[in-house]
C-alpha cells in the first residue's frame, strides 16, 4: 500500500509537471508562429487573407469590419510592432534577465523547442543538485543551533532527604528554541530565498520567494502530515504532547496567511506600506512569546515557578508542563502531578530519568547475566540515548545522512555512549600512573603479613616505583611489638640495594616455634635511611602477625558490620581463625533476615565451614540480588555457631605428634595413641568441674578447645553503590543526543565526508543479533554524487569552536550563497520552459526545500513517542516562514522605497489567490487533526486504525493536489478570479 501511494504521488507530480510544461511550450510555439505571420503582413498586403493564423482583431481590421478611417492607420502602426499587433491574445515571450550569481545561458533569442527542453532539463538537474547541497549545509547549520541551545547552567535543587543537589539545566527554553533557531534552521533556504530575491530584483517584489514559502507551507501541512499518518507502524498512535503550544502555533500559522491576504488584497491592495511590513515582522516574536506563555501557563498560574524536567532526549530543560498533561492522559506510571511537591518537579524529573536508566540496566543484566558491569553500563547508556526522543535537528540530520550515504546517526550514539562511560570512569578513578613529576618511592608491598608460628621463615617484599634508572639503597630493621626478638622471631637489620632497572628486593625473616600456648603476637619491620634519589612512602612500616598454632583456635568475623552495594553480586564474608590453627574444625553459619528479605535482596545461605589444619580463614559466599534501586538501605545478619573439632579424625594427631598436647598427654596419662574422641571426652569432663577445682592441665585443655570470639554476628548493610550512583548521575547528565550532532574537529568532519557507511534501519530500531551491514549500491552512488558538497562543507568550522556560533555564522552565509544560485536556476528553469515563477515556486522549489523535512518527519513519526516533531514543527515553521521570511524581505523593500519617496508595489496575482486558497484548506486540515485526536476510536493525530488513517491521509493528499492544480490553472488564466 505504501508503494502504491508513493507511485500515485509521483505520477501526480509528473502529470502536473507535464501539463504545465506542455501548456507553456504550446503557447511559446503559438507565439512564435504568430510572430512569423505578423512579420509577413508588414511586407505584403495579400498575406492578410490568411486570417485563420491571425488574431480575431487583425482579421476584423483586414476585412474592414470597423469601417472607420483610423483603422488602416492603426494597422499600419501595429505592423511596425507585430507583437503589439497581436493584441491580448498573444502573450509576449519571457526574456531571461541575468541572475545574481549564476551566469545566463546564451543565446536567448531564436531558441527551438528542443533547445528549451534541453535547457530546462539541465536547470532541473542543477536544481536537484543544489537542493541536496543546501540540505547538507542546512544540517550543519542545525547542528550549530543544537550546540547553541544546549548551553547549560548549574542550579541547586533539594534531594529526597532535603540534601542539596547540583544539576545542569539548559539556558534556552525548549519551546523558544524550537520556534526561533530550530525553525530558522529548517526554513533557512525559504527565508533567505525571499530576502535574496528582493535584493536581486532591486527591491521590487517577485513571485519566487513568497511562492516558495506558501507552496512549502501547503506541502508541509498536507503532504508531510499525510505521509506521517500512514507511516506509523500498525497498531500504534502518536499524540501531540504539547497541545497548548501546538494550538498557539496552529492558530498563528493560519493567521499568518490570513494577514498576508489582508495586506495584499484588503488594506492597501497592491501596495505594502512600511507599517504593514513591520507589523508582519513583529508577529514573529509575538508568536514565540505567546507560545512561551502557553507552555509555561503564565496565564493560568499567578506566579511563575522555575520548574525543570529531564525530557526524553535526556536533557534537563526548563518548563514543558505539557508533558504532565500527556502522561496524565496516558495514565502511565511516569505521570507527574502538576502540584508542586516538597522536593520540586525538577528533582522528581531527574529521579525519573535515573530510574529509566537503571531499569534499562536491569533489563540488560537479566539478558546478559555474565557480562561485566562496565559493559552493561555502556550498553545501558547507548539504549537510553537511542530510546530518548530526538530533536527536529536530529531527525533532519539523520534523514540527510542516510540520503547522501553518510550512514546512521545511531553509530555515533554508540561511539558517544562508549566515550561517555570512559570519561565518567576516568573522573571517578583518576589515573595514578603518571609518575613523571613525583619522586622515586620505596615502600613495603604488602604492608601486612600473617604467618603461622611453625612456618619457619617468610619472605618480605620491598618495591621501588617511579624512576628506576638510578642506583638506590634503603635500610631495614625489625622492631618488637607484642612479639619479642629472640623468643618469637629472629631480629634482623640490613640494607637493600636497588641497581638500575631493578624495582623490587626481598629478604627473609625467621619465626621461632615453641610449645607454649600464647595469644597471637605481632612485630614490625621498618624502612629507614633511603639514599638521596628516593623517598620513603606508605607503608614504610610493615606489620607481621604471628598466629599461635598450638591450639584449635578462636573463630570470629573480621568486623561486626559490612556495607556493600546491591550491585556487588556474590559477596564474600570472611571468618578468621586466630590464637591457634591446629586440627580440623567445623564452624556452622546461617543468615537471618532483617529489613533485607531473602529472595528479594539476597539469597539465604547456611551451612558449615571446615577449617583444615593450619588454615586461618574461610569465606561465606552470599548472593546479593540486584533490585535496580537507586537509593537503598536494608540489612540482614550473618551468624556463626559454636565451632567443634571434626569427628572421627586422627589427622590432628597424626600431623602433630610432636606438639605440646601430645607430649603432655603421653607424659601424664598415655595409655596408647590418643584419639580425637579421647581428647574430646577429657575436655568435656573438665568442663563439668568448678573453676576452683581446675588444675593446670585442665586449664590448658580448655584453652585448646576451639571456641568463638567476640564477633559471632555480623550485620550486612546493602546500599546503593556510591560509584554506581555517581556513574548513573553523570551518565544521565550526559545522556544528551544533541552532542552526537556536532563535531569536535576538522579531522572528524573530513573523515565523515570521505567515509561511506550503511544507512541500515536495524541499528535505529535497536534490533539485537543483527549482522553488521555493508554499504549498499545506493549508498555508494549517493556518496560519490554528493562527495563535492560533503568535502566542501567539511571546511566549515566544527561546532565545538566557540559553542557553535562560528559554525552558525559560516553556515548561514553558505546557505545564502547556495540559495541565491537556487533562485537564479529556478528563474532560468521557468524562463526556458516559459513557466511562471509562481508555478515554479509552488511546484518545484517548495518541494525541493521540503523533501528533507519529509524524510525527517517520517523517521520522527516512526521512532518518537509523540507527534510534536511531525506536526508541531510544521505549524511553527509555517508561521515563522511568513512572519520572518516575508516580513523581513518586505520590511527591507518597503523601507527602501519609502526612503526614496516611492511605494513598494506587490501585485496580489497568483500569490494572493494561493494564500486565500491555502487558508481555507488549512482550516480543514487542522480541524481534521483535532477530530482525530478527540475521536474515541482513534485518540491521536497520527496512526490509529488502518481505514481511518488512510482515509485521513487521502483527504490531506487531495487538499494538496487540489491546491497545486487550482493555483497552476489560475496562474495560466484557465481559472479567472
Amino acid at each position: 500500500m505504501q508503494l502504491l501511494l508513493k507511485s500515485i504521488f509521483t505520477c501526480a507530480l509528473f502529470v502536473i509537471f507535464v501539463y504545465a510544461t506542455a501548456q507553456s511550450l504550446a503557447k511559446v510555439q503559438q507565439n512564435d508562429e504568430r510572430y512569423t505571420l505578423l512579420n509577413g503582413t508588414s511586407s505584403s498586403e495579400s498575406n492578410l487573407s490568411q486570417g485563420h493564423f491571425l488574431s480575431r482583431r487583425l482579421r476584423q481590421a483586414g476585412q474592414g469590419e470597423e469601417g472607420e478611417q483610423g483603422v488602416p492607420v492603426q494597422i499600419e502602426d501595429e505592423n511596425k510592432d507585430p507583437m503589439k499587433a497581436a493584441g491580448p491574445e498573444v502573450e509576449k515571450l519571457r526574456e531571461c534577465s541575468p541572475g545574481l550569481v549564476l551566469p545566463l545561458w546564451m543565446p536567448q533569442t531564436n531558441i527551438s523547442i528542443g533547445d528549451r527542453l534541453v535547457r530546462g532539463f539541465v536547470y532541473f538537474m542543477l536544481l536537484i543538485y543544489l537542493f541536496v547541497g543546501v540540505s547538507i549545509i542546512a544540517d550543519r547549520f542545525m547542528a550549530s543551533i543544537e550546540a547553541i541551545t544546549s548551553i547549560e547552567r548549574s542550579v541547586v535543587v533539594r534531594g529526597p532527604h532535603n540534601e542539596k543537589q547540583v544539576m545542569h539545566v539548559r539556558i534556552w527554553n525548549e519551546t523558544v528554541a524550537n520556534l526561533t533557531l530550530m525553525a530558522l534552521g529548517s526554513s533557512a533556504p525559504e527565508i533567505l530565498l525571499s530576502v535574496i530575491e528582493i535584493y536581486a530584483k532591486k527591491f521590487e517584489s517577485g513571485d519566487l520567494g513568497p511562492g516558495t514559502i506558501v507552496g512549502s507551507a501547503a506541502y508541509n501541512l498536507f503532504m508531510i502530515i499525510a505521509v506521517c499518518m500512514i507511516w506509523i507502524p500498525a497498531g500504534e498512535v502518536r499524540r501531540i504532547r504539547h497541545l497548548r503550544v501546538f494550538t498557539v502555533t496552529a492558530a498563528f500559522s493560519i493567521f499568518a496567511y490570513v494577514w498576508l491576504w489582508l495586506i495584499l488584497s484588503v488594506f492597501t491592495p497592491g501596495i505594502i506600506s512600511v507599517w504593514e511590513a513591520i507589523v508582519t515582522l513583529l508577529f514573529f516574536p509575538l508568536t514565540v512569546l505567546w507560545a512561551y506563555i502557553a507552555e509555561r501557563r503564565l496565564l493560568v498560574y499567578k506566579y511563575m515557578d522555575k520548574n525543570y524536567r529531564v525530557n526524553k532526549r535526556g536533557t534537563v530543560v526548563a518548563g514543558e508542563h505539557d508533558q504532565v498533561e500527556m502522561d496524565a492522559e496516558k495514565g502511565g506510571p511516569r505521570a507527574l502531578t502538576a502540584t508542586p511537591t516538597s522536593r520540586g518537579n525538577e528533582a522528581e524529573a531527574f529521579d525519573e530519568a535515573r530510574r529509566e536508566y537503571i531499569q534499562v540496566l536491569t533489563e540488560l543484566r537479566q539478558k546478559y547475566p555474565d557480562a561485566e558491569l562496565e559493559q552493561l553500563e555502556m550498553m545501558a547508556q547507548e539504549q537510553v540515548l537511542a530510546r530518548s526522543n530526538k530533536s527536529r535537528a536530529f531527525y533532519r540530520i539523520q534523514a540527510t545522512r542516510r540520503m547522501v550515504g553518510s550512514g546512521n546517526l545511531m553509530r555515533k550514539i554508540q561511539e558517544r555512549a562508549h566515550s561517555d562511560l570512559t570519561e565518567v570512569k576516568a573522573q571517578l578513578h583518576p589515573s595514578e600512573d603518571d609518575d613523571g613529576d613525583e619522586p622515586t618511592r620505596v615502600y613495603f608491598e604488602p604492608g601486612h603479613y600473617t604467618v603461622m608460628e611453625n612456618c619457619g621463615e617468610f619472605e618480605v617484599r620491598v618495591v621501588r616505583r617511579g624512576d628506576i634508572s638510578n642506583y638506590a639503597t634503603v635500610s631495614f630493621e625489625t622492631q618488637d611489638g607484642t612479639a619479642s626478638a629472640g623468643t618469637d622471631f629472629v631480629g634482623k637489620r640490613g640494607q637493600l640495594n636497588f641497581p638500575p632497572g631493578v624495582d623490587e628486593q626481598r629478604f627473609r625473616i625467621e619465626v621461632i616455634d615453641d610449645d607454649v600456648f600464647e595469644e597471637d603476637e605481632c612485630f614490625y619491620i621498618r624502612l629507614f635511611n633511603p639514599s638521596e634519589n628516593i623517598k620513603l612512602a606508605v607503608p614504610q612500616i610493615a606489620t607481621v602477625m604471628i598466629l599461635d598454632d598450638d591450639h584449635a583456635g578462636i573463630f570470629a568475623f573480621t568486623d561486626s558490620a559490612f556495607e556493600i552495594s546491591e550491585s556487588v553480586g556474590l559477596y564474600e564474608v570472611k571468618i578468621m581463625r586466630y590464637s591457634g590453627a591446629r586440627g580440623t574444625v567445623i564452624v556452622p553459619y546461617w543468615t537471618e533476615s532483617g529489613s533485607a528479605m531473602p529472595g528479594k535482596d539476597y539469597e539465604d545461605a547456611h551451612g558449615e565451614l571446615v577449617f583444615e589444619n593450619n588454615e586461618t580463614e574461610k569465606i561465606i559466599e552470599i548472593l546479593i540480588l540486584e533490585e535496580s534501586s537507586y537509593e537503598k538501605d536494608v540489612s540482614f545478619k550473618v551468624h556463626i555457631g559454636e565451632p567443634r573439632l571434626a569427628p572421627d579424625s586422627t589427622h590432628y594427631y597424626d600431623i602433630n605428634k610432636e606438639s605440646f598436647f601430645n607430649r603432655f598427654f603421653e607424659k601424664h596419662e598415655h595409655t596408647g595413641d590418643p584419639t580425637h574422641d579421647e581428647l574430646a571426652a577429657k575436655i568435656e569432663e573438665v568442663e563439668k568441674k568448678s573453676p576452683q577445682d581446675l588444675t593446670e592441665l585442665d586449664r590448658i585443655l580448655l584453652l585448646s578447645k576451639p571456641r568463638n570470639g567476640e564477633l559471632t554476628t555480623a550485620y550486612v548493610r546493602i546500599r546503593e553503590s556510591q560509584e554506581f550512583k555517581a556513574t548513573v548521575d553523570k551518565l544521565v547528565a550526559k545522556a544528551n543526543v544533541s552532542a552526537v550532532l556536532g563535531t569536535s574537529s576538522w579531522k572528524e568532519q573530513f573523515k565523515d565526508a570521505l567515509t561511506v557507511l550503511p544507512s541500515d534501519e536495524s541499528e535505529f530500531d535497536n534490533d539485537d543479533e543483527v549482522e553488521e551491514e555493508v554499504p549498499s549500491c545506493f549508498s555508494y552512488i549517493s556518496h560519490f554524487v554528493c562527495l563535492f558538497w560533503k568535502v566542501l562543507f567539511a571546511f566549515v568550522p566544527p561546532t565545538d569552536i566557540c559553542g557553535g556560533y562560528v559554525t552558525f555564522v559560516v553556515s548561514i552565509f553558505v546557505i545564502g550563497v547556495i540559495t541565491a544560485i537556487i533562485g537564479d536556476a529556478a528563474t532560468y528553469f521557468g524562463c526556458a520552459l516559459n513557466i511562471k515563477d509562481s508555478v515554479t515556486a509552488i511546484l518545484f522549489v517548495a518541494l525541493g526545500t521540503s523533501i528533507p523535512d519529509t524524510f525527517a518527519s517520517m523517521i520522527a513519526a516512526k521512532h518518537d513517542e509523540g507527534a510534536d516533531n511531525c506536526i508541531g514543527n510544521v505549524t511553527g515553521s509555517n508561521a515563522v516562514n511568513v512572519f520572518l521570511g516575508i516580513g523581513l524581505a518586505w520590511t527591507i523593500a518597503a523601507v527602501y522605497h519609502s526612503s526614496n519617496g516611492g511605494t513598494f508595489n506587490v501585485e496580489p496575482g497568483t500569490i494572493g489567490f494561493a494564500v486565500a486558497l491555502f487558508c481555507g484548506e488549512a482550516l480543514i486540515a487542522i480541524l481534521l487533526i483535532m477530530v482525530r485526536r478527540w475521536t474515541k476510536g482513534i485518540g491521536a493525530e497520527l496512526g490509529g486504525p488502518k481505514v481511518s488513517k488512510y482515509v485521513s491521509a487521502g483527504i490531506l493528499v487531495f487538499l494538496w493536489v487540489f491546491y497545486v492544480v487550482i493555483c497552476t490553472l489560475e496562474a495560466y488564466d484557465v481559472i479567472v478570479i
